[in-house]
């Protein structure tokens, strides 16, 4: 039997039981962070699991372990899952809705989490096909600068074993079930959170002769930094600029002193970005100037684009082509999203690829919403080609 038929048989024997721990970790959600409960069901799932070691508490509450081949090889790939939730009140009759207010496993997490369970359990049966070993890695904290990705590999996971190799992926409701998409080289953005404090003179709004109006310096500001993407980036560079936040506390009859803005600025080059810095800083200050006001702006350095490699690509391709089919390999293209896997990417041959969860007869077309779920089905094909590309890629 074909190693991609015996991996088909494994996954759809565990299905049952991956999909109730996906609804264990969809009740009980955690925000960035604050994953210890999450932490600890993992770790009750790891331990029932034969041939698995693992640290925990890494970086937070991250989690890092092993599962090893019996066959004579000293390679070494990774596989990773992010584990924390988005405050968001979740809006779905699911009878496994979350049950912490407020909170909610909106972006596909709670699946990652268990399909990678899942496939621990999958090369768990299967060490006698395999030789090296299966990092695994539970990464908290994604939604959240500096991100979990990074603060655990500055905590050394990777100091005495280097993967050869890492994969990850992440649901998307823009797929059909039982397909994935794939893509070469540049895919998700680099991502940068920009804070801007307009200052002037506040005071009645009947005198505004004897003011600084800062609403009037910050609404110009905000029309002028639109520019930043049609004036300044060169056109063959995809960029996005938005403003997510103007916040002017003052009254009917009152202009207050300063205006605060929180924006966004996303792009795949890092010349380009250092450059959008120093354009951001020049238009919001020179234009606050223009009208009398002062602008302070600070730009919160957050991940850079992630880069997937392209031999590991196509390589990934093909495994998962003999493995679903090649109809239903999609290639894709770039998106603004950004994720904090650009880390481990940054160090290491990467494939970040997106699994289909569409749920049919229900318009669910986007991530971060109050109303996001999945076909459970999906989790089926995402432990099993999980499972393929690890055992692929130690080959």
């Amino acid at each position: 039997m074909r190693i991609q038929e015996i991996i088909q048989k494994s996954a759809l024997h565990h299905l049952d039981d991956v999909i109730a721990i996906r609804r264990h970790l969809h009740q009980y959600p955690e925000l960035s962070k604050q994953e210890k409960n999450t932490a600890d069901f993992i770790c009750q799932q790891l331990d029932n699991i034969k041939g698995v070691s693992y640290q925990r508490n890494i970086a937070g509450h991250g989690i890092c372990g092993y599962i090893v081949g019996e066959l004579p090889s000293n390679n070494c790939v990774a596989l990773r899952a992010d584990m924390d939730a988005l405050p968001i009140k979740e809006k779905t009759n699911l009878p496994f809705k979350s049950l912490n207010e407020g909170v909610m496993h909106a972006c596909g997490h709670d699946v990652h989490m268990a399909i990678l369970i899942g496939t621990i359990r999958i090369l768990s049966e299967l060490r006698e096909h395999f030789g090296g070993k299966v990092m695994f890695i539970f990464q908290p904290s994604e939604e959240h600068y500096p991100g979990g990705a990074i603060t655990m590999l500055n905590a050394g996971i990777f100091k005495d074993e280097t993967p050869s190799k890492i994969f990850a992926l992440h649901t998307t409701p823009e797929m059909e079930t039982g397909q994935i998409g794939i893509k070469e080289g540049k895919y998700m953005a680099s991502t940068d959170e920009i804070y801007i404090e307009v200052r002037g003179k506040g005071g009645h709004g009947a005198t505004p002769e004897l003011n600084t109006d800062p609403i009037v310096a910050a609404s110009h500001v905000v029309l002028a930094l639109q520019t930043l993407v049609s004036r300044n980036a060169n056109p063959t560079m995809p960029t996005t600029f938005s403003v997510g936040r103007f916040i002017a506390e003052g009254r009917t009859n009152i202009i207050p002193s300063k205006v605060d803005l929180e924006c966004i600025i996303r792009t795949f080059d890092e010349d380009w970005r250092k450059q959008a810095h120093q354009h951001i800083h020049r238009i919001a200050e020179n234009t606050a100037k223009a009208y009398g006001a002062e602008a302070d702006v600070f730009i919160d350095h957050g991940y850079p684009f992630v880069n997937n490699d392209s031999e590991l690509v196509k390589a990934s391709k093909e495994w998962a082509e003999s493995y679903i089919g090649k109809e239903n390999v999609l290639d894709i293209n770039m998106r603004m999203t950004a994720e904090d896997f650009s880390y481990f990417a940054q160090r290491i041959p990467a494939c970040y690829w997106r699994l289909g969860t569409k749920i049919k007869d229900k318009q669910i077309t986007n991530l971060h919403t109050a109303n996001f779920d999945v076909d459970e089905q999906c989790l089926e094909y995402g432990m099993g080609l999980s499972a393929l590309f690890a055992i692929k890629g130690l080959e």
